[in-house]
């Protein structure tokens, strides 16, 4: 037995020793590099799956950090009057706004935006706090500026503050023709007028494109077009810049004079329907709208009903006459100027005896009208009335256009017949007056009056072209000597017209306040403008007819329609009334200067307006 294989324990007794391990570095080296290349293949292997086979998920959420689709805005149709001539256009400007997340981590740099901008640091400060979540707001009233007021402000370098591309509109003519445009909001949406009517036509439709931002929110690459931006369609109105401008101008210089309220112009081309120009005070500037005097925004011309006293006549003597009920030279004894209406009286201004059909016209008889009415059946004079477009709309699309008030027989009394036939008991706007007027000078047929050019739409024949021209030659007289209407008379052609002074209904009854009207055709030989003036209570304080229409509208009348037909280039059909004038003025001259009419002649030139 070999005692060297035993060793001494710690407890006196022996112990066998225990055997060494056999360590192979070389197995070891081949597990560890084994292991490092499998990892090494597996990474290689994943980078590979995520950079060229499954790489979607990664590349969405790196586009979503980085990558944003932008709108590119649209231009709105431009709007032109029957000319070519703008009255709206869409200019770019600039939009400033803000990425509220980014602007916060720089509170230093906001008094400096604020005094660039012109706002009060405290609502600036407020309104980045409250959207510090967002990445997106509006400078507070710094929407749709100048470009260069928005570089001014970009050139700061104000982390957080960009600027972006939108529309404006503008409107040349500026109140000229407010009315009749209306205007857009903040987002370029139309909001009245023909801007409103016309909004989805006029609308564009805003495109798209991808870009890359950088984390301060500016764009660094543009990465494709999503799709194009296409811009709205113009607009070609039927009305002319010049008579519109002109029409404005004597509307105000007659409210002027008269220290009336309010007042309306309406001009329609016969033959077409098509409106030239139409005109109202007060009014307001479409280019700078506010909440203030939201009053002045409304179209009076086919929003206000108003009773159309005189300018009723000529539609009731059309009546009688397709009735046939009276002749041209029928006679009426209108003594002693009035004649009983139930408890009340319809009176003349004074008494005018015995009247044929036409005086009834000419000196604008009330008895006169209501002895023809009495003649007529009451539904049918309600019909025939209705027939012209009293009581409805006339068609013409504009926004708000009131339908006016003209109850059916079943709610008459005994005195509403009466009163109708010389304009009381009913309500039309100055826009219907003008429809009616422009009937009667097509010959007895209706066109629905349209704003846009070659728009013109079905006429409907409501009365013989007979009788039509009948009245037309009446209506003649009114601006003829011994007529009501005298002042509207323009050298060198016939005026059919009507005036017409009304009183103000108030409190269930009439006050001393008037409107003061002048209907018309021109020239009569082949009317081609229908207009109405409508004066809202003008001044009373010089008494007489001062406030009456023939005084205070029919000059309106005059000079806007003698304008419209030399800037339409209208013919005159009164040579000889032109030539006599002529005349005259040579014969004045020559006495002036002490010479001869034949040397006076030579002198003076001149061509028929």
């Amino acid at each position: 037995m070999k005692l060297g294989r035993f060793i001494k324990a710690g407890d006196g007794h022996a112990k066998k020793p225990r055997k060494r391990a056999q360590f192979d570095l070389r197995l070891r080296l081949m597990l560890v590099g084994g292991a490092l290349g499998l990892g090494a293949v597996a990474l290689v292997g994943r980078a590979v799956d995520l950079q060229l086979i499954d790489n979607a998920f990664y590349q969405q959420k790196a586009d979503a950090r980085f990558r944003r689709e932008i709108p590119i805005p649209a231009s709105r149709g431009m709007i032109t009057d029957r000319n070519g001539e703008p009255l709206a256009i869409s200019s770019p400007v600039e939009s400033l706004w803000i990425n509220p997340q980014e602007l916060s981590k720089h509170p230093d740099r906001l008094p400096e935006l604020a005094e660039a901008t012109g706002l009060p640091l405290e609502e600036l400060s407020r309104a980045v706090s409250q959207r510090a979540d967002k990445e997106f707001m509006y400078v507070p009233r710094h929407r749709r500026i100048s470009p260069s007021t928005a570089k001014r402000v970009l050139d700061l370098g104000i982390p957080g503050v960009f600027s972006q591309r939108e529309y404006r509109r503008f409107y040349p003519q500026g109140e000229a023709v407010s009315h009749v445009l209306g205007f857009t909001n903040i987002d370029d949406r139309g909001q009245e007028g023909i801007e409103l009517a016309f909004d989805d036509w006029l609308t564009g439709t805003p495109g798209a494109q991808n870009v890359i931002r950088d984390r301060h929110g500016r764009i660094v690459e543009h990465v494709n077009l999503v799709r194009a931006a296409e811009p709205g369609k113009d607009l070609v109105l039927s009305i002319d810049r010049r008579i519109q401008f002109l029409a404005h101008r004597e509307l105000r210089r007659a409210i002027e004079e008269t220290g009336a309220s309010a007042g309306s112009i309406v001009i329609l081309e016969v033959a077409t329907g098509e409106v030239l120009a139409m005109a109202n005070l007060p009014t307001y500037n479409n280019n700078r709208v506010t909440g203030e005097n939201r009053d002045a925004h409304r179209n009076r011309a086919v929003t206000d009903l108003l009773e159309p006293g005189s300018t009723m006549k000529p539609i009731t003597i059309a009546a009688a006459l397709e009735k046939g009920v009276i002749t041209p030279t029928s006679t009426f004894n209108t003594s002693p100027g009035w004649i009983p209406n139930g408890r009340f009286k319809t009176s003349d201004f004074r008494n005018y005896g015995v009247l044929d059909t036409t005086g009834i016209i000419t000196k604008s008889s009330n008895v006169g009208s209501a002895m023809v009415v009495h003649k007529l059946d009451s539904q049918y004079f309600y019909d025939f009335v209705r027939s012209f477009g009293y009581g409805r709309s006339t068609g013409s699309g504009f926004p708000g256009e009131a339908a006016g008030l003209f109850p059916d027989p079943s709610r008459w009394s005994g005195t509403t017949k009466q009163g109708m036939s010389y304009g009381y008991g009913l309500s039309v706007t100055p826009m219907q007056i003008a429809h009616a007027y422009a009937t009667l000078g097509n010959h007895g047929r209706a066109l629905p009056p349209t704003f846009v050019k070659g728009g013109a739409g079905e006429p409907r024949q409501v009365l013989s072209a007979k009788v039509a021209d009948e009245v037309v030659r009446m209506m003649q007289t009114v601006t003829e000597p011994g007529g009501t209407g005298t002042r509207a008379a323009i050298l060198g052609y016939h005026v059919a017209g009507k005036s017409g002074t009304a009183r103000k209904a108030s409190g269930g009854g009439y006050a001393r306040r008037y409107l003061a009207f002048f209907a018309g055709l021109v020239p009569v030989a082949d009317p081609r403008f229908a207009m109405v003036v409508v004066i809202d209570d003008p001044d009373t304080s010089k008494g007489g007819s001062t406030y009456g229409g023939g005084y205070v509208s029919a000059p309106v009348f005059k000079r806007v329609m003698d304008g419209a037909l030399r800037l339409m280039d209208v013919p005159p059909d009164d040579i000889e009334t032109w030539l006599a004038a002529q005349a005259a003025n040579e014969a004045k001259l020559a006495r002036e200067h002490g010479r001869t009419p034949a040397a006076a002649q030579a002198t003076t030139t001149g061509t028929p307006r």
